[in-house]
């Protein structure tokens, strides 16, 4: 039968969609407006439209009757939808393609509510065939999987979570942002509700406490009643919603208790209403309820801010791009999605937009803004050949560029995906909490059954409550949350200055650093030759000197040339380069005017006879190169490759700190001891193999030190998987940075030294944090199960406790950067 539009279903599932929701999720199919009931649905359907599919709505002869939560095993396997997200532009978004047939696919992960979610979605994921690894960010609520693609469909990962009630799509920074902004409407209306309802029944049970109103007691218990239902039926329904689930699945999360406590206080108090008993309690009901909320609600603004920082990253990508049809001045114009945007497209980027995909400059020159990525305000010049990052922000002139990376591959994708991989890998302390908490809810409601039936053997009345308070005020929230809420800040606030952390273990093991080992080229020093020195012996000034090296160095690929790119050249013809003494051409000051020029050894820049002076060049390390016009020496040009600014500050800083240093370098000269001496490093091996370099730091690790190793190319991939942490430069080999633990983005060097010390703060946090959950739990539950806690003030209780942790968190997002002389921020 043919699909026709349908305002109150989903035009591609047929489930049932709200009003608020077709007009959040529609999209425009035909040139018509279809609803949609969710993202993922949306994000379907936009995908079959665009691989040119659109016929499959008009064809299909049947819709599914259920939402993929409630389906049964053969319904479900019967579901078409699901395998879509297994064609490859689908995928294109969300999955990145690791090599050696491993996957990795960002999910987000929609119904989530503590920390046994998390452990169960990851335990059952882990147990398919094929999965390599699933661990759930229980900051973001995102998931990350590597499996081994051949084995596994991403559909059947997907249809694994809706089988446990939980749904997923594809991690999107806009559907993200989009996401979080519904669910923070959805609590402010929920906690609306509660609110008003805990205001107004409290109104009426005030006068019955004080003895007030005796005469009206069965009418305002029972307008407490209807004022309660709101509360209860729809304020408090995400707690019923997670414990049926829970139920279902066999897995018991702190939902269990909360529900328990709601409706089995609710329904006490209904019945004492027409039973006329002693006490109601839907004053108590409408509090915990709404501190409850009022604690998740907090905990979710919070869990939002450091989830942003990543987030941020993808939505610097712009929303259309300016395809070209060719290289030429004539090339047409095409404005479309960044969605579609592919490798090897030519894209217009015109001055104040942003770059939608990663390339290289194939027309053009301009100055790009990268400070979201590297965290250097100042912009970078690109050329011809130079490589593009997207979401960096062209800024002085129009360029062209030819796309070489999209999607799931590019460069913003990895750098999310490593930041989620460093908050989600646990260090050893936060494993034992989990652990601790898993069982939790197990004991607390054997605990509460045991003090019910202590009390009513008892007599006490008030038995029932003071078992509710024991269910509420032992939640163990603040356990699970205390290391993922710090490792989640700590990471967003090091990425923001500058170094990207990739792996969980780092900051946990960079407190226990004794030794910073690096390598020299491209570590400590920019790894390339630079123009260090000009002196002058002719009447050229130093601009017309450059000018006419970098006209003869204009077409040679030899290193040296690298150093002459970014001056404008002269005029030079008929280049001619001899190997290993130099290069000659013919200069052309004018039009009319031709001169013979020279750059190289001095023997080979002018006649033997003319032996140039070298008495007035300094010793410095570096080449010198001579330039010659009309064979008379004119300049001499010293190359060298500097050492980064920023290297003396983090040696100084290291040693105030107590950490030893080191250089290993594969450069037999004298360079390396020279350097050595400058930045203040005392242990110097020079000419070392990249077997010696792990042999040495072998040695200092069989003598009880824990290293670090700083590199960048390939030569240090070995010592880099031998050291305890690993950092790779920013312009590092790919092979480089993918041994590495972390990666310094921004080119600063020092950055390790806010690293070292932001790790430090973190182990304090996460030891505050778990030592916090562990005291209240001990303190809390005597109390309560004495009877001194109503279940209200245990809501209370309970919500503090986790906001709490969170907020210890959430400082670590706003530690500076330390001076070198200072030493470590207290916290």
């Amino acid at each position: 039968m043919t699909r026709h539009s349908d305002t109150s279903q989903c035009f591609h599932c047929g489930e049932h969609v709200s009003q608020s929701a077709a007009e959040r999720w529609s999209t425009l199919i035909d040139g018509q407006s279809q609803p949609m009931c969710c993202p993922g649905c949306k994000a379907i359907a936009e995908t079959i439209v665009a691989s040119g599919l659109k016929d499959y709505y008009k064809h299909r002869t049947a819709l599914p009757e259920l939402s993929p939560a409630e389906l049964d095993d053969d319904a479900l396997q019967a579901r078409d939808s699901l395998t879509l997200y297994d064609s490859e532009a689908m995928q294109r978004r969300f999955v990145a393609q690791l090599g050696n047939g491993m996957a990795e696919a960002t999910l987000v992960i929609d119904g989530i509510s503590c920390a046994a979610c998390a452990w169960l979605i990851e335990h059952r994921l882990n147990a398919l065939p094929g999965v390599d690894q699933a661990v759930l960010n229980l900051s973001n609520h995102r998931l990350v999987v590597r499996w081994i693609a051949e084995q596994l469909p991403v559909s059947s990962l997907i249809e694994q979570i809706y089988r446990l009630g939980y749904r997923a799509s594809p991690f999107s920074a806009t559907v993200a942002e989009q996401q979080r902004t519904d669910e923070g409407k959805r609590s402010i209306r929920r906690l609306a509700v509660a609110g008003i309802g805990m205001m107004q029944v409290m109104m009426l049970a005030v006068p019955l406490y004080v003895g007030m109103a005796q005469q009206y007691e069965i009418f305002m218990r029972l307008a407490s009643m209807v004022l309660t239902l709101p509360v209860v039926l729809y304020a408090a329904l995400p707690f019923f919603e997670a414990a049926i689930r829970d139920l279902k699945v066999r897995h018991l999360t702190m939902d269990v208790p909360v529900s328990l406590a709601i409706i089995l206080a609710f329904c006490a108090s209904i019945w004492s209403t027409f039973n006329q008993g002693k006490e109601v309690y839907f004053d108590s009901v409408c509090m915990f309820t709404f501190f409850l909320l009022l604690g998740r609600y907090l905990e979710m603004r919070a869990r939002h801010r450091m989830g942003k920082s990543g987030n941020n990253l993808l939505t610097l990508l712009p929303n259309v791009a300016l395809r070209l049809s060719d290289d030429t001045p004539t090339a047409t114009e095409t404005v479309i999605a960044s969605e579609e945007v592919k490798p090897g497209d030519l894209l217009l980027i015109k001055p104040g937009q942003a770059i939608p995909a990663d390339g290289i400059v194939v027309n053009g020159q301009s100055s790009v803004d990268e400070a979201a990525l590297t965290g250097e305000y100042l912009p970078v010049t690109k050329r011809r050949q130079d490589h593009l990052i997207g979401g960096t922000i062209n800024i002085e002139s129009p360029i062209t560029m030819k796309v070489t990376a999209t999607g799931a591959e590019a460069q913003l994708s990895t750098i999310v995906r490593l930041m989620d991989r460093a908050q989600q890998e646990k260090p050893k302390i936060a494993l034992i909490a989990d652990r601790i908490a898993s069982h939790f809810v197990a004991a607390v409601l054997l605990i509460a059954s045991g003090v019910l039936l202590f009390w009513w053997w008892q007599g006490n009345d008030h038995a029932f409550f003071i078992a509710l308070s024991v269910l509420v005020v032992t939640c163990p929230c603040a356990l699970s949350l205390a290391t993922p809420t710090a490792l989640t800040a700590a990471t967003g606030a090091l990425r923001e200055a500058g170094l990207l952390i990739s792996k969980g273990h780092v900051l946990e093991s960079l407190p226990t650093i004794d030794r910073v080992v690096f390598d020299k080229t491209g570590t400590l020093t920019q790894g390339k030759l630079t123009i260090e020195e000009v002196v002058l012996t002719g009447d050229l000034d130093r601009e017309s000197i450059l000018a006419v090296a970098a006209g003869l160095e204009k077409s040679s690929s030899h290193p040296i040339a690298r150093a002459f790119r970014r001056i404008r050249p002269a005029t030079v013809s008929d280049v001619q380069q001899q190997t290993g003494a130099g290069i000659c051409g013919f200069w052309h000051p004018t039009a009319k005017q031709s001169l013979p020029v020279r750059l190289g050894r001095p023997d080979f820049a002018v006649p033997a006879t003319a032996k140039p002076d070298t008495s007035h060049l300094n010793q410095q390390e570096g080449q010198w190169l001579l330039l010659s016009v009309n064979e008379q020496a004119v300049a001499w040009i010293r190359l060298g490759d500097s050492v980064r600014k920023s290297a003396t500050s983090l040696v100084r800083g290291l040693h105030q700190r107590q950490i030893k240093t080191a250089l290993l370098t594969g450069d037999p000269g004298t360079s390396g001891q020279l350097l050595a001496t400058q930045l203040g490093i005392n242990d110097v091996w020079i000419g070392l193999s990249p077997e010696q370099k792990l042999q040495q730091v072998r040695l200092w690790q069989q003598q009880g030190e824990r290293v670090l190793m700083v590199g960048d190319g390939i030569n240090d991939v070995p010592v880099l998987a031998g050291a305890d942490i690993a950092i790779a430069v920013s312009d590092a080999s790919d092979l480089a940075k993918t041994s590495a633990d972390a990666l310094v983005t921004s080119g600063r060097l020092d950055s390790l030294l806010q690293a070292l010390d932001t790790a430090s703060c973190t182990r304090k946090v996460i030891y505050q944090n778990i030592g916090w959950a562990l005291l209240y739990n001990l303190l809390a539950l005597p109390v309560a199960a004495a009877g001194y806690i109503p279940p209200w003030a245990a809501a209370i209780g309970m919500s503090f406790s986790s906001l709490l942790v969170v907020s210890n968190a959430l400082r670590l997002s706003r530690v500076s950067k330390p001076d070198a002389a200072d030493g470590p921020p207290q916290v």
